[in-house]
């Protein structure tokens, strides 16, 4: 198990951990009934964090944020010399927490997308693990909410009797919405984004081989290249600007350097 705390990445507290060490700090927060923000970054998901104050508070409040990307992994390496011998790849600690829960008895609950996607992931994951226990599932209204419906939405979760929810709106939707839910909830919950989308069968994920060599942008760029190209066009060659200036010690990312959010978005 690797467990090494966390580091500053472009001002972003990225936890240097592995698969086991992060499905252990997500069931024990499970069993105990703590609030804990789990996200997966990538590249994407760190830029958002290092190009806003505000969100870069939210994402710094968050428990547990791990490098989904591999260069976000490279990054770690570089710069800290964690030795992370591979990322933690949203979708696969989806599935090994899903297995967890499963094991421990915990009950899940999944948030976000329409109700047909929530439908096929269910039936997928049943498939995969017949013993996970989904106690219940919310589609995403696809628009800001009121702090009624919020209210809503925590006693629907709580009235499941899950023990762990899994959010899927997208970056940077989810990690807003893990921040503002999290604490009232009191349970962990996990922003896995694309992941409901490959494991409910209606996208494909990239062949292993450009996962290790870092393509899967790449790859995702081929699939929806209208929706992607600035993310992955612009954002990446600014994501290695900036993490050479921060190696090169030419820039400093200074994590508490952030503007708290005046009031909630609540995304829903």
């Amino acid at each position: 198990m690797i467990e090494l705390g966390k580091y500053n990445l472009l001002g972003v507290n990225v936890s240097a951990v592995d698969y086991e060490a992060a499905v252990g700090k997500i069931v024990d927060a499970a069993e105990n009934r703590r609030a804990l923000g789990v996200s997966a970054l990538a590249v994407h998901g760190v830029m958002t964090g290092a190009m806003d104050d505000t969100h870069r508070h939210r994402l710094n409040q968050l428990e547990l944020i791990v490098p989904d990307g591999q260069p976000v992994r490279w990054a770690l390496n570089l710069l800290y010399g964690t030795a992370l011998p591979d990322r933690v790849y949203g979708p696969n600690l989806m599935l090994k927490t899903c297995a967890a829960a499963a094991q421990r008895g915990l009950g899940i609950f999944l948030f976000g997308g329409r109700q047909e996607l929530l439908n096929d992931l269910q039936s997928k994951l049943l498939e995969k693990i017949p013993d996970l226990k989904i106690l219940g599932t919310m589609p995403s209204r696809f628009r800001t909410i009121t702090p009624e419906e919020k209210s809503e939405i925590i006693q629907a979760i709580a009235a499941s009797g899950a023990a762990i929810t899994m959010v899927g709106l997208g970056c940077p939707r989810q990690e807003v919405w893990a921040y503002e839910f999290k604490d009232e909830l009191r349970m962990p919950v996990l922003a896995v984004g694309a992941a409901f989308n490959f494991h409910a069968g209606r996208l494909p994920q990239a062949p292993p081989w450009m996962q290790r060599l870092g393509l899967e942008w790449f790859y995702r760029l081929t699939k929806e290249p209208t929706r992607l190209w600035q993310r992955y066009l612009l954002l990446n060659p600014y994501y290695l600007t900036l993490l050479f200036l921060q190696w090169s010690k030419l820039k400093t990312f200074d994590p508490a350097s952030t503007t708290p959010p005046e009031r909630e978005t609540l995304y829903g």
